[in-house]
């Protein structure tokens, strides 16, 4: 039971080093990764090198997969060129592989401790990821050597060998087991060079382990496809094309796998692994054989898989790429983008009250009131997308960047709110009672409306830079609509009490109307508040 736990967790420790390794080198050159993916869609050539190099850094051709993916969503790719880079991330995983089998146990001391040492002083900054990206690499190794002596003794024991006996040795059966133990360990590269490792220590036999082999490729497209399968049908179709390609490749392996024997006692001349390099060759020959294919399944996956027609007028996420969230200043960046694509909505509903209260216009209070669906939806959007990110990989000022970024939308969402309310309220009281507000009274309103648009691209561009003379601008402000909303209701008074016929019609609106902006201003001033805390410029009280 022992040698049983100890190989368990050999194997944990590699499927948790190769998780370490690819958030690390996301969190570092997840940025530079996008833009050599999204640089290279000129040529087939350059896609498939592209594909090659990026999940060699990651380690993950499922990782890949997302990036292209997403890219694909936003009509940036052809999908023939997503494919071609996809053959081309399977290569590299495999040559990431191939890498591994050789005996490196002596290696992962010195990046164990560099790493650790460089991730404890260097926290917050780049050396401090790069550490973590030498800590997992030190782990995997690690792991290696650790699964070596955990599975000597258990080949040696009595046990083993009886089980081995009623093992099935059906290549299709085993390629299923390998499948599904790859998205269980979410990492074919783990699983392959645990199936090289057993296979070497004599636990498996190299027919099982080419079956296996065969499962973690597999894996790794339906691993990619199962992330996916609830995107828009853009997004899915790389993850589709690319399990396919994996199915009919491993149906096509299958037959001849009787045939790889002599070829592994050649590659062990070679001294180099039969196990590995059979995932070598098989995805070089997948390449060679299907990237003919790729502009009719590219056309075919395009039909089948059409990209969602928006609606006219439906306000939409834009900018909450799913494939960031493994890169978190990269998420937070996205988030943010987005927080102001919400404050937009809001300027177009907030600029709208005016034209709706001077013409009567009840179609342009309607659309702006079904607008606010849309901050509501944007908001959600925000939220879901700022939980799914680390908080314990984000820096202190990332950390803060996230707070502010979430209490900027939910302000956002609650000016959205009041606005509708705003919208109902004139039609109910005013267009549908066909009655007017006094000129005095008009004026009024029309000072505060265009203060708090003002006010309004003025939060807009705190949010933006975190600028303390603008916060603090910004915190004026509230006090001196706080003022004219106490000066123009003392106004309408006076008004009903020299009996003016529109003052009278419209008093109930005027004051929920001007109460309201208030409150409007006062969440688009709160924005101010974390930056002026932040920078000690906060009183502690407003009490005398």
């Amino acid at each position: 039971m022992q040698h049983l736990l100890n190989l368990l967790a050999a194997i944990a420790l590699l499927v948790w080093g190769t998780h370490t390794v690819r958030t690390g080198i996301l969190r570092v050159m997840g940025g530079s990764l996008r833009d050599a993916l999204s640089s290279s869609v000129r040529k087939p050539v350059w896609a498939f090198a592209s594909g090659v190099g990026v999940s060699s850094l990651l380690q993950s051709s499922t990782a890949t997969c997302l990036i292209v993916s997403s890219f694909v969503g936003q009509g940036l790719f052809l999908t023939s060129t997503a494919l071609i880079m996809m053959l081309g991330a399977d290569v590299g995983t495999s040559l990431m592989a191939l890498l591994f089998s050789f005996d490196m146990s002596w290696l992962s001391p010195l990046l164990i401790v560099v790493g650790v040492v460089t991730f404890v002083t260097n926290q917050n900054n780049t050396a401090g990821r790069w550490g973590r990206v030498a800590i997992g690499l030190g782990l995997m190794t690690l792991a290696l050597r650790l699964i070596v002596e955990a599975t000597r003794p258990i080949t040696e024991s009595q046990g083993m060998h009886v089980l081995l006996s009623v093992l099935p040795n059906d290549p299709l059966i085993l390629m299923l087991v390998g499948a599904f133990l790859t998205v269980i360990s979410y990492s074919s590269l783990a699983m392959v060079l645990l199936t090289a490792t057993l296979c070497h220590t004599g636990v498996l036999s190299l027919s099982m382990a080419l079956g296996l082999v065969l499962g973690a490729n597999l894996g790794s497209g339906l691993l990619a496809f199962l992330t996916l399968s609830k995107s828009l049908p853009a997004v899915r179709r790389v993850p589709l094309g690319n399990l396919f390609f994996k199915v009919i490749g491993c149906m096509l392996a299958l037959p001849f796998l009787s045939y790889f024997p002599p070829v592994a006692q050649e590659l062990q001349a070679l001294h180099l692994d039969p196990v590995v390099g059979f995932h070598v060759m098989f995805n070089l020959l997948l390449t060679v054989s299907l990237v003919g294919l790729t502009g009719k399944a590219g056309a075919w996956l395009a039909l089948h898989l059409p990209a969602t027609a928006v609606t006219e007028g439906a306000v939409q996420p834009k900018y909450l790429d799913p494939t960031a969230l493994s890169t978190p200043s990269l998420a937070i960046a996205c988030a943010a983008r987005e927080a102001l694509h919400q404050a937009d909505v809001v300027e177009t509903m907030l600029r709208g009250i005016m034209p709706v209260i001077q013409n009567d216009d009840t179609d342009l209070a309607a659309k702006l009131r079904k607008m606010d669906d849309g901050v509501d939806h944007l908001y959600s959007s925000i939220k879901f997308y700022l939980t799914q990110i680390s908080r314990e990989a984000l820096s202190q000022r990332e950390g803060q960047r996230w707070a502010d970024i979430m209490s900027f939308a939910i302000n956002m969402e609650q000016v959205g709110d009041i606005i509708e309310r705003v919208l109902q309220d004139i039609e109910d009281k005013k267009i549908a009672k066909a009655r007017t507000f006094s000129q005095a009274g008009l004026a009024e309103i029309e000072d505060l409306h265009q203060r708090l648009v003002t006010n309004l691209q003025l939060g807009m561009s705190v949010f933006l830079d975190g600028g303390v003379r603008n916060a603090q601008s910004l915190l004026e402000q509230k006090v001196q609509f706080r003022n004219l909303e106490h000066e123009y209701a003392s106004r309408h008074l006076t008004r009903l009490q020299e009996n003016t016929l529109q003052s009278i019609g419209t008093s109930s609106l005027h004051i929920d109307l001007i109460s309201d902006l208030k409150r409007i201003n006062s969440h688009i001033c709160s924005i101010a508040y974390p930056i002026l805390e932040q920078a000690g410029a906060l009183a502690s009280t407003r009490l005398k």
